[in-house]
């Protein structure tokens, strides 16, 4: 008897802030006919304010604690799910939803993140108060490397160029994109 293995249905988007996580993964949403979540935003409501404010009032842990909790609350398949930058730091979170999902780390450069986000002080990071946006690249880099099943290099691409990407990848890993009839994206 052969017992089939239940291949991932989420797509997983993990990355810094700036890197385009959330626009992506609506677009990308859209593309493979799945529905779309977006952590920062179920933080936001759940909590009933902004991360900054999160950040400013309890501290980066504080944030973090919510961000482990909102994921390990989430029950979704066959969607998109952008998370916060900070999911990396929760072994238990990314356990989590890798066990439905694969995770694609959409990689930029530093210096993409700075011609994106003008101001990242009022971003709601989860980091240390001490820590510069260099030290925190760095120190997330190799955690979204650890818990990357695709990487995509998406410095000087279009959101619809990272989508087809994104798309590609999976095709060639072996996960299918989207349901029958899914839409291609634009070449």
């Amino acid at each position: 008897m052969t017992i089939k293995q239940e291949q991932p249905s989420n797509i997983v988007l993990i990355g810094m802030p700036g890197a385009g996580k959330s626009t992506v993964g609506i677009l990308l949403s859209r593309l493979t006919c799945r529905g779309f979540v977006d952590t920062d935003v179920l933080i936001q409501t759940s909590q009933g304010r902004s991360l900054q404010d999160i950040v400013d009032t309890s501290g980066h842990l504080a944030l973090r604690a919510i961000e482990e909790t909102a994921i390990l609350g989430l029950a979704v398949r066959h969607s998109v799910i952008a998370t916060g930058g900070s999911a990396v730091y929760s072994p238990a979170a990314m356990a989590h939803l890798k066990k439905h999902g694969i995770a694609v780390f959409l990689n930029v450069t530093l210096r993409t993140l700075g011609s994106r986000v003008r101001d990242f002080s009022t971003r709601g990071l989860a980091k240390r108060p001490d820590q510069g946006l260099e030290d925190l690249f760095a120190e997330r880099f190799s955690l979204y490397m650890e818990y990357a099943d695709v990487v995509v290099d998406c410095n000087d691409l279009t959101h619809d160029e990272v989508c087809a990407a994104i798309m590609k990848k999976l095709k060639e890993g072996g996960c299918a994109p989207g349901p029958e009839g899914a839409r291609q994206p634009p070449e």
